[in-house]
């Protein structure tokens, strides 16, 4: 029972955030006793994904201004003795501000009136003014209220063991036979009015003209919600970044499945471009002539090698990548996709750091597919519960809705001894993991916080329409002006497992200078038209169709110094929420680093035994030495990425 826990531990962790997670899994495969709390009713903090209904109700929580009473403060109050202090821990997350909801689909008309009624409820759901009306997240149903945070993973997640360990890496042509006996390319919209479209519809003889189908409605995203997988926060994975190495090495991959990313797109002068990634790419695009293609190539090559040719980039050490570029006579088509599509950087960033993210990029391609990353499927929050069940295999004990109200501090020593749950039960251990959002607000007063601008869209199709209706693409859209931050857009179809057949899920994400609506709203109005109930001709639609559109602040407690908290004690580890980059590289660094901090000497995540090798008492054989440690690890191809760029130079 959650109310009577044991009484000690070696570590307890608060929050189940990726870093804390993984943090939790190396602690407990390295032999310590680990409880793992979350006052939340899900896994994965600000790095969880939801179901449709699951991220209403999210909305709905976060929504709510009023905090817990105090009477229970007074009670934890009384259990701390003379010689000890405390620390009150937050008891509401205030990581999530101005969240704003608006629904572009239209209703059935077969659907009820209550329902409808239902669905125009609330006032913290707002609307454009030309469009339909708000949303409630009350209205949803019973069966709505679900959220990603089961452990059991796919039956077919069983790991391979016939050679080396891979991710289990889905290609995404498997699936596109089955996904179009569902749906077409595109969603058309009916050019008749709701209130003549159970009347006679005149047909024309002789028109060969595809059938065109039925529009999506608000009424079957929410019946379909379970379909849904939407991530709070929008990352990828580097094929050879520090997150996918933890993976393989600590063997964890087993427990979930991964698809490439199977397109890098390029916004230039209004229209959305696709970027050459391999050989054949590259020579048969229509976007570089080939002139240019033999300056990129030499470019490339040079930034595979960079560190051994200072005198390239000496001169240009305090300049913005950007400028680094304009002086190394590049093509503005050239500068462009290297800029926003290869390093995905900023244009402000420093030269060496542009070249490094170039570099990165470049070496991740060809490890498992044509582009440099992967996405879970099911949505980045998988990750989190993956590191979660490894630690509960060896041996850690996982709460969630537990909340804890303070940390005890030995006046004495100035270390943290204990915490104090809602229940009011004393849990000692030795070391102490708090995310940052638990956190008080005499304990952050001094920490200078940045936001991430989030806007999660479900649309129609995608923003570059192909044969494939099957594509995962990730676009970086530059600043509209100097100052203001570029939006990365990442395009996720019914093949992740994120969303309904028939939609895309769409994530934009940009550091803040804003509130999320204003950062983000120019780049949605550049990219998608909002559904509208009016006829329109096929042909005259060159952007995809809106459906539905969440915008939301998150905070960034990245690169938080652990000096900027007040009062904490030695004992007591920090764990940032997530950063606005792509990858999830933040995350296992800082893990890792506090790992060593804690116990230092000690391997981290480790390969796990094989079963053959565990000696149980009572067994009369010993194993064979050579069976010791027989993990299969993925051979590091350290040329793997020069071996890209020299095919494409012959």
């Amino acid at each position: 029972m959650a109310d009577s826990l044991p009484a000690e531990f070696d570590v307890v962790v608060i929050g189940t955030g990726l870093p804390e997670s993984i943090l939790a899994a190396a602690c407990s495969r390295s032999g310590q006793r680990v409880l793992h709390l979350d006052a939340r009713s899900y896994y994965g903090g600000n790095w969880a994904s939801f179901t449709f209904s699951g991220l209403l109700s999210w909305l709905k929580e976060n929504q709510q201004s009023s905090d817990v009473g105090d009477g229970s403060t007074a009670a934890w109050q009384d259990l701390i003795r003379e010689t000890e202090g405390a620390i009150s821990l937050r008891r509401r997350d205030e990581t999530i501000q101005h969240a704003e909801v608006f629904c572009y689909a239209g209703q059935d008309v077969g659907d009820s009136t209550e329902e409808a009624e239902d669905l125009q409820k609330s006032p913290s759901f707002a609307a454009p003014n030309t469009l339909t009306k708000p949303l409630d997240a009350a209205c949803l149903t019973e069966e709505t209220h679900s959220y990603v945070t089961s452990f059991e993973a796919p039956a077919k997640d069983t790991p391979n063991n016939d050679g080396e360990a891979l991710l289990e890496v889905t290609d995404t042509k498997e699936t596109q036979a089955k996904e179009k006996k569902y749906h077409g390319d595109e969603t058309c919209v009916h050019t008749v009015s709701d209130r003549d479209r159970d009347g006679n519809k005149p047909e024309v003889e002789g028109n060969t003209d595809p059938p065109k189908q039925n529009r999506i409605t608000y009424s079957q995203i929410v019946k379909e919600g379970r379909r849904f997988n939407i991530d709070l926060v929008s990352k990828l994975l580097y094929s050879r970044g520090l997150l996918i190495d933890l993976l393989i090495k600590s063997n964890v991959s087993r427990y979930a499945e991964f698809k490439n990313v199977t397109r890098i797109l390029a916004f230039r002068e209004g229209k959305v471009e696709q970027v050459p990634c391999s050989r054949a790419d590259v020579f048969n695009s229509k976007e570089l002539t080939m002139v240019e293609k033999r300056m990129l190539m030499k470019f490339l090559t040079f930034c595979l090698d960079y560190e051994r040719h200072p005198d390239e980039y000496q001169d240009s050490i305090q300049c913005s990548f950007a400028e680094y570029l304009h002086t190394k006579k590049l093509t503005p088509n050239l500068q462009h996709f290297i800029l926003h599509s290869i390093a995905m950087t900023e244009p402000s960033c420093t030269t060496l750091d542009g070249l490094k993210a170039t570099k990165n990029f470049l070496q991740c391609l060809g490890r498992f597919g044509n582009t440099p990353f992967l996405f879970p499927l099911y949505g980045q929050g998988e990750i989190s519960q993956c590191f979660c069940r490894m630690c509960a295999v060896f041996g850690g004990i996982y709460c969630l809705c537990h909340q804890v109200q303070c940390l005890v501090v030995d006046k004495e020593s100035g270390r943290c001894k204990a915490i104090i749950d809602h229940f009011g039960q004393r849990i000692s251990a030795e070391h102490f993991v708090v995310e940052d959002s638990s956190l008080s607000e005499d304990t952050c007063a001094n920490v200078q916080y940045k936001q991430i601008s989030r806007a999660v869209l479900i649309t129609d199709r995608s923003v570059l329409k192909t044969d494939s209706d099957q594509q995962i693409s990730v676009l970086m859209v530059p600043p509209a002006e100097p100052g203001m931050s570029a939006v990365r857009v990442t395009e996720l179809c019914s093949s992740t497992m994120t969303c309904m057949k028939g939609t895309y899920l769409v994530h934009l994400t940009c550091s803040s200078s804003k509130m999320a609506r204003e950062d983000l709203e120019p780049v949605v109005e550049k990219l998608f038209t909002p559904w509208v109930e009016m006829e329109v001709d096929e042909e005259e639609l060159t952007k995809p169709r809106l459906l539905w559109a969440l915008y939301f602040n998150m905070r960034d407690s990245s690169g938080i110094r652990r000096s900027s908290y007040s009062g904490l004690p030695s004992n007591v580890y920090v764990c940032s929420g997530p950063d606005w980059g792509l990858g999830s590289e933040h995350a296992v660094e800082q893990a890792e680093t506090l790992f060593r901090e804690i116990f230092p000497g000690k391997d981290f995540c480790p390969p796990p035994p094989n079963p053959e090798d565990i000696v149980y008492d009572g067994d009369d054989k010993q194993p064979e030495a050579s069976g010791a440690n027989n993990v299969f690890m993925a051979k590091p191809e350290l040329s793997e990425g020069s071996k890209n760029i020299e095919s494409l130079q012959n």
